[in-house]
């Protein structure tokens, strides 16, 4: 019989814990597939090589930052602070790209980074949420 444990969440750093280890992952794994796929990626979303690996390397170096920090005994605020700022920013900043000329995105590219920022900004808000929480 196998068992399953779920994270306790009754701790207030509990819930930002979570967020930061699901975040870390979810980054370090797509980070991995920008890098692996990226000269893949230039013709169907016009993201060109140039810009997709730098990205999967800056990604894998995030994910390796959220984890380190998600291990922490009692999360810094000012570091949790720092981690929603970047990610609402690099939200921002994936739509403001779609709608300049610095790489030449097709449609299925422009689809590809709004839903990118997407994900960030829904992780921006729960970690916002769980410094929320953790602060109380």
């Amino acid at each position: 019989m196998t068992t399953t444990t779920v994270p306790d969440l009754d701790t207030p750093h509990d819930l930002l814990r979570t967020i930061l280890r699901v975040d870390g992952w979810s980054t370090g794994a797509f980070g991995a597939i920008m890098l692996a796929a990226a000269p893949s990626l230039r013709e169907p979303l016009g993201l060109p090589t140039t810009w997709s690996i730098p990205f999967g390397v800056a990604m894998l170096g995030g994910a390796a930052a959220l984890l380190l920090l998600a291990g922490y005994p009692q999360i810094p605020a000012p570091l949790a602070v720092t981690v929603v700022t970047v990610n609402a920013l690099s939200a921002a900043g994936m739509v403001l790209l779609t709608f300049t000329d610095l790489m030449p995105l097709t449609g299925w590219g422009i689809v590809f980074l709004h839903i990118g920022a997407a994900f960030v900004a829904i992780f921006a808000t729960l970690e916002y949420a769980g410094l929320r929480r953790a602060d109380r």
